[in-house]
C-alpha cells in the first residue's frame, strides 16, 4: 500500500511516520532517531556532549556564551509582570492585617531565685529527661530555651510550674 501526498508517493514505512492533525497530514518528529542525512561531524559532537557530566556541561555552556558573545536574557513574561505587580501594589492602600494569635511558643528560662535552684534543677531534669549533672548545667546557663515550638496550653503549664518554684519564664 502506498500513500499519495502532495504529488509524491510514500512507502509504507514513510507513511507510518505521518501524523494526522485534523484534516492535515504532517510528518511526525522522531527525536531519538538518527537519520542517514545527519552530518557525521554534528553526530560526533552530540555524542561527545551527551557523555559530559553536569559540571562539564555547565562549563561548556559558559565557554560557548563567552566565545560567541551570547548574553543572558530574562524571561519576558516575568520582566513585564514585575513592574505591573509593583505598580498595582503601590496603587493599593495597605490594609491593616488582622493580628493572628500565636499558637506555638518557645519556653525560655530567663532567671531563677538562688534559694529555688535545687527545686528548679529537679523539675528541669524531669521535664527534659536529663540527668542531674546535665540539668544543673542547663539551669546555671540561664537564660536558655527549654522547649521549642510548644503549644500554648503546654507552654502555660510549664511556665506556671516553674514560676511556682521561683523561676522567671518567658514565652517567645
Amino acid at each position: 500500500m502506498s500513500l499519495h501526498l502532495a504529488g509524491r508517493t510514500l512507502t509504507r514505512a514513510a507513511s507510518r511516520r505521518l501524523v494526522s492533525i485534523g484534516k492535515v497530514i504532517v510528518p511526525s518528529i522522531r527525536h531519538n532517531s538518527t537519520t542517514a542525512e545527519a552530518n557525521p561531524k554534528i553526530s560526533s559532537i552530540v555524542d561527545q556532549i551527551s557523555g559530559l557530566t553536569l559540571l562539564e556541561t555547565a562549563d561548556l555552556v559558559s565557554l560557548l556564551k563567552s566565545r560567541l558573545n551570547i548574553q543572558d536574557i530574562a524571561i519576558p513574561t516575568a520582566a513585564a509582570a514585575a513592574p505591573a505587580a509593583a505598580a498595582a501594589a503601590a496603587a493599593a492602600e495597605p490594609e491593616p492585617e488582622p493580628e493572628q494569635e500565636k499558637t506555638m511558643f518557645n519556653v525560655k528560662l530567663e532567671s531563677f531565685e538562688a534559694s529555688a535552684k535545687p527545686k528548679i534543677i529537679k523539675e528541669i531534669k524531669s521535664l527534659l529527661g536529663l540527668n542531674l549533672v546535665e540539668s544543673k548545667k542547663f539551669v546555671e546557663s540561664a537564660p536558655k530555651i527549654l522547649r521549642d515550638n510548644v503549644t500554648k496550653e503546654d507552654a502555660e503549664k510549664i511556665k506556671a510550674t516553674l514560676e511556682g518554684l521561683g523561676a522567671k519564664i518567658v514565652l517567645e
